[in-house]
């Protein structure tokens, strides 16, 4: 069945059969069409031969990187980037100071010749005299043990001799060293590849 066109267009309108709905016919001229899956608009294709970067992780940015694994019982300190044992810390400059000081008294106090002997007792469990009267111990990062007694050996003999071999000019950059560097290590300490550590709950001796 036929319908005139009221608006005088000079078509017809054709009424489909019943029981068949209307089917559009397809849009003549340009519009918009849908993007192709995973493209938005505005977006151009990625040319030929080449694959679209991957998306970039959540809370990502510069200066930022992965974590890296810690071992089970240890932390990362974050001022010298080292991984140490839970419960200890590295130890202070003005500690490692005040252990310097103290091993005078206790070197006079003992006649010298007890200190050495005291010495070399506690070399074994990575200290020193003073350093085991104010809770601190020798560490090696690269192995991640307490330095046993022949690195105490190397950093108390040939290192605090090397400390002292141009007397006043190694004591200066030593200390310097000591005093600035993240892991405040003294000329006899990057010799023996240790650091001191503050161990108050004797952690470290077990």
């Amino acid at each position: 069945m036929t319908f005139s066109d009221p608006y005088g267009s000079g078509q017809e309108a054709i009424q489909p059969p019943p029981g068949q709905g209307y089917n559009p016919p397809p849009s003549q001229g340009q519009g918009y069409d849908a993007p192709p899956p995973g493209q938005g608009y505005g977006q151009a294709p990625p040319p030929p031969g080449f694959t679209a970067a991957p998306p970039v992780p959540a809370g990502y940015g510069y200066g930022q990187y992965p974590a890296a694994a810690v071992p089970q019982g240890m932390y990362l300190d974050q001022m010298s980037g080292l991984v140490l044992p839970e419960g200890t810390e590295l130890a202070s400059v003005g500690r490692r100071i005040g252990a310097y000081f103290l091993s005078i008294p206790l070197a006079i106090v003992t006649l010298g010749i007890g200190y050495i002997i005291w010495g070399l007792i506690v070399w074994g469990n990575g200290q020193t005299p003073a350093l085991q009267v104010l809770g601190m111990r020798c560490w090696r990062p690269e192995t991640n043990r307490v330095a046993g007694f022949w690195y105490m050996a190397l950093r108390e003999i040939p290192g605090r001799m090397i400390d002292g071999i141009l007397s006043l000019i190694t004591e200066i950059t030593s200390f310097v060293l000591f005093v600035t560097g993240r892991e405040h290590k003294a000329l006899h300490d990057w010799i023996a590849g240790t650091v001191v550590l503050h161990d108050p709950n004797k952690v470290l001796s077990s």
